[in-house]
Order: C-alpha cells, then sequence, then structure tokens
C-alpha cells in the first residue's frame, strides 16, 4: 500500500473523523472522542514527541477519569513516537488483539450478480433481536452496550449504518455492518461474527460480499476493515490489502461513572 493512501487514512478515519454517538475533541497532538452514548471514549488520533509523550498520556487518563470513563488509546504501527506502546503500558494501559488494517479499492472490484438470499438487512430496532442472538452466541457475554449503541445510530443516522443478519436453516448465524461516513473517502466494515456451528458455510463471505456491493453502489472509493486473525484471511481473498496493524490500549477507570 502507498504512503499517499495510508496518509489519506489518517486524515478521513483518524484525525477528521465524526461519530453520530461521540463528540470530537481536537487536542493540539492528539484527537479524542468522548462517549455521548455510554462510558467507552477513545484516542484515535495522536502524533507526539518524545518530550510530550508521558504528559499528553497522563492527561488523558485524569480527562477521561473525571467523566468516569473507560477508554481505548488505538495506538498504529506508523504513529509517532516508536515507543508509544511501552510508555502506555507504563501508564496501565492493557494491549487488546493487534488488529490487521486493510482496504480494498473499490474502483477495482466488481460487484457481486446478486445479494445472497440468506442475508437480511435490519432497519428497525424491533428487528436487531435476530443480531443479538449472534452476538451473544459468540461472545456469550450481555451485548446491551453495543445493542444501545446500533440503536441510538439506527434512530440518529439510518442512512450512516446498514446492519445485515445471515441465516442458516431460518435461524440467525451471522452478523456484521457497514458504516458510510459522510466526510471520508473511507466506508468502513465492523461486527462480522458468525456462531460456532455455522462457521466455514460462506456466511460470513456472503455478508462481506453484500456490503462491497452497497459500498460500491453509494460511490465510497475504498472499504476499510480492522480485521482479527479469524477474518483477515478472508477479506484478503476478497482483495483487501494490508495499509498498517493497530493494536487497541484499554484503560479502566475506577472512577464513579457519571458526566
Amino acid at each position: 500500500m502507498s504512503a499517499d493512501l495510508l496518509a489519506l487514512y489518517d486524515v478521513d478515519e483518524r484525525f477528521s473523523a465524526t461519530y453520530p454517538d461521540s463528540r470530537r475533541e481536537e487536542l493540539p497532538a492528539l484527537v479524542r472522542h468522548v462517549d455521548l452514548v455510554g462510558t467507552s471514549s477513545a484516542v484515535i488520533y495522536s502524533r507526539l514527541t518524545p518530550e510530550s509523550m508521558d504528559t499528553a498520556i497522563a492527561e488523558q487518563v485524569a480527562y477521561f477519569a473525571s467523566l468516569g470513563h473507560d477508554f481505548e488509546w488505538k495506538a498504529y504501527a506508523h504513529d509517532q513516537p516508536p515507543d508509544l506502546a511501552a510508555h502506555l503500558a507504563a501508564h496501565g494501559f492493557a494491549a487488546e488483539e493487534t488488529e490487521a488494517i486493510l482496504v480494498l479499492d473499490l474502483q477495482t472490484t466488481h460487484p457481486a450478480p446478486e445479494a445472497p438470499s440468506r442475508v437480511r438487512r435490519i432497519t428497525r430496532r424491533e428487528e436487531l433481536g435476530d443480531l443479538v442472538t449472534v452476538k451473544e452466541r459468540v461472545y456469550t457475554k450481555d451485548v446491551k452496550r453495543l445493542v444501545d449503541r446500533l440503536t441510538f445510530e439506527l434512530e440518529h443516522v439510518p442512512d450512516a449504518i446498514s446492519l445485515y443478519v445471515a441465516y442458516q436453516n431460518g435461524a440467525p448465524a451471522a452478523c456484521g455492518w457497514i458504516r458510510f461516513p459522510t466526510s471520508s473517502a473511507f466506508a468502513s466494515l465492523w461486527g462480522g461474527s458468525t456462531v460456532p456451528e455455522a462457521r466455514g458455510r460462506g456466511l460470513y463471505t456472503d455478508l462481506l460480499s453484500v456490503r462491497v456491493q452497497e459500498a460500491i453502489g453509494r460511490g465510497f472509493r475504498y472499504l476499510t476493515i480492522d480485521a482479527s486473525s479469524m477474518s483477515r484471511p478472508i477479506v484478503e481473498r476478497r482483495g483487501f490489502r494490508v495499509l498498517t496493524f493497530a493494536t487497541p490500549w484499554m484503560w479502566f477507570t475506577r472512577a464513579p461513572q457519571g458526566g
């Protein structure tokens, strides 16, 4: 992938990105997003110096602690300084699995001839039950926060998100969604999950094809995904190429919930 494409990604998907469920706050050397629906905020862009790094990290910890928010600092492989991750760890952040950031050039991609019949789009809050069923089967935990966030998006920006569920023998077996920002060259894939007994049967690929087709139809130039080690081989077979890597570093506050 070219340096120009990486720079475009940094501008569109990190520095300038806005989300309906958060408040973007631009500081001199970083951009943070304050959660307006729950208490899970984020720092998604930073350009620090060795001299300013520890102060900036401590300031964000103090800020989100004052709100009672947990937050994710998403550190990319090309972020500066190169030892940012070590300093996040020293401040008490915990690393999650590193993700590959992959991009598909939609101008060189042909849409599928027709949408798979076993994939259905979810358009109303009342229809979210099938998606919840998949997520609870995959993660075996309460997904209320996720449902609250998706409900908020469906009600406030319905044209900016499309949610899909794939079915096997009439039962919900896989899900995924796609977001369409208003000022970015990149649409983005999220939430791809398949229940254990339905894996390897093409459901994830069907969901991928439907979302690629919609992104092409909406006129986006690129499609991006933060891929786990499980989903990366599938999307690479579809033509996605690695742009960079990112590691979510999590900080959990013990302050009372509020703000």
